[in-house]
C-alpha cells in the first residue's frame, strides 16, 4: 500500500494520448505540491493491430461496440509496461480518452484501474476527469497543476506558458510567483485545438504511415490559406476559455484537404495546428515570458517553425530547460495521482471551468 502524509512518494504515472502512438510511463517523486525528483522513464508502442482496436472504438461510449476490446488492449499494454518499475508506491492511471462531451454524455477514458491494481499489486489512481465534469467542468486539461509544479521546479519567476502538442494541443499560461495552482490568476488553461491528429490521420489513410516524421512532408508543401481562414471561423475559436476539445471535433478538416495533394494537405492541417495555437495566446492575461513545448509535436521541425514565426515570445521544446517533452503527461499523473490520495485539488475554474477548486480520480486498491 502507498505511504500516506507529507513526506514525498514514487508515484508512476502513465498516459496514452489521443495521438495513439502507445503509453508513456514515468516515476516522480513528489508529496503533490513540489517535485523532489524525477526516476525512470519508460515508453511502450501499440501494435498496428492494437492501434486499430483503438481508432475503431473511437468515439464511442461504454457499452457500445468494440469498447470492451478497446479497454482490454489498454489494460495489457499498460500492465506489460508498469511492470517493468521498482520502487512506485502507487499509480497514476489515465487510461485512454476515446469520447469526450463534457455538456453531453461526459468523458470516457477505457480501461479499468482496478485490473491494474490487482496486477501490480498497487494502489491505482484512476477516472480523473469524471468529478471535474459532475461539477460543471470541461474535464480537461489536467496537466495545469503538474506545470505549476514544473514553472516552480525549473526556477521561473515571469509568467510562462506550457504548450502540449498531443493529438489535441493545449495551453497553459502559469504564474509561479502566486502561491499555489488553485490561487486565482495561477493558471489559465485550455485546448487549443487540433494538433497532430489531423497529420496523422492524413499520413495513414494516404500513405499507411503514423505521422509526418519530422515534419518532412509538410515541408515540402504550400499551405491553403482558404483552408486556413475557414478553420478559424469554427466556432471553437470564439468561446472564451477554459474550454476543451474531443479528437474528434475538427473531423471535417480532413474533408477540407481532400483535393489537396499529400504534401498541401500535410502543410495545411500542420499550418491550422499552429495557428490554433496562436489565436489560443490572444487570451493570455499577460504574455509570457516563453514558451516551452512538449508531446510528440515537438519532433515536427516545420511545426516548430510555424508556431516561432505566428507568436511573440520565445518558442522551444521543453528539454531546453531540463524537462522531459516525452513524458510530461505522464509525470503530470504522477503528480496527481498524489493530490488525488492525499485529498488535494485536481482542477479549478481556471483550468477546466469547474465551480470550484476539484479533487477528481478513484482509488482501487490491490485485493479490494
Amino acid at each position: 500500500m502507498g505511504r500516506v502524509g507529507h513526506e514525498p512518494v514514487w508515484a508512476l504515472g502513465t498516459m496514452s494520448g489521443t495521438s495513439l502512438d502507445g503509453v508513456d510511463a514515468a516515476l516522480v517523486l513528489t508529496d503533490g505540491h513540489v517535485i523532489h525528483e524525477f526516476g525512470k522513464a519508460a515508453y511502450r508502442p501499440y501494435s498496428g493491430a492494437e492501434r486499430a482496436v483503438l481508432r475503431a472504438a473511437l468515439g464511442r461510449w461504454p457499452g457500445e461496440a468494440g469498447v470492451a476490446e478497446a479497454a482490454e488492449v489498454v489494460e495489457t499494454a499498460h500492465a506489460e509496461l508498469l511492470s517493468r518499475f521498482d520502487g512506485a508506491d502507487l499509480v497514476g492511471f489515465h487510461g485512454q480518452t476515446l469520447a469526450h462531451d463534457p455538456r453531453g454524455q461526459g468523458t470516457h477514458q477505457a480501461g479499468n484501474g482496478a485490473v491494474l491494481a490487482a496486477v501490480l499489486d498497487l494502489p491505482v489512481v484512476w477516472d480523473f476527469r469524471t468529478s471535474d465534469v459532475t461539477l460543471g467542468g470541461q474535464g480537461a486539461p489536467l496537466a495545469p497543476f503538474y506545470h505549476f509544479a514544473c514553472a516552480r521546479f525549473i526556477g521561473a519567476t515571469e509568467p510562462l506558458a506550457f504548450l502540449n502538442l498531443g493529438g489535441v494541443g493545449n495551453l497553459t499560461w502559469a504564474d509561479p510567483a502566486l502561491p499555489g495552482p488553485e490561487v486565482p490568476g495561477a493558471l489559465l488553461a485550455f485546448d487549443t485545438g487540433p494538433a497532430n491528429a489531423p497529420v496523422n490521420d492524413l499520413m495513414q489513410a494516404r500513405r499507411g504511415l503514423a505521422q509526418d516524421e519530422g515534419g518532412a512532408l509538410a515541408a515540402k508543401g504550400v499551405v491553403d490559406d482558404a483552408v486556413i481562414e475557414a478553420f478559424l471561423a469554427h466556432p471553437y475559436f470564439y468561446k472564451m476559455p477554459p474550454k476543451s476539445l474531443d479528437r474528434n471535433d475538427f473531423a471535417g478538416l480532413l474533408e477540407a484537404v481532400a483535393a489537396l495533394s499529400d504534401a498541401d494537405a500535410a502543410a495545411t492541417l500542420t499550418a491550422a495546428a499552429a495557428a490554433a495555437v496562436a489565436r489560443g495566446a490572444e487570451h493570455f492575461p499577460r504574455p509570457p515570458s516563453q514558451i516551452l513545448v512538449g508531446g510528440g509535436g515537438r519532433h515536427n521541425a516545420t511545426l516548430m517553425a510555424m508556431l516561432a514565426d505566428r507568436l511573440a515570445c520565445p518558442v522551444q521544446p521543453v528539454e531546453a530547460v531540463g524537462l522531459e517533452g516525452d513524458m510530461l503527461e505522464a509525470q503530470a499523473f504522477a503528480f496527481l495521482a498524489v493530490r488525488v490520495q492525499r485529498g488535494m485539488a485536481t482542477s479549478c475554474p481556471a483550468t477546466t471551468g469547474v465551480a470550484a477548486a476539484v479533487g477528481g480520480g478513484r482509488i482501487s486498491r490491490p485485493g479490494a
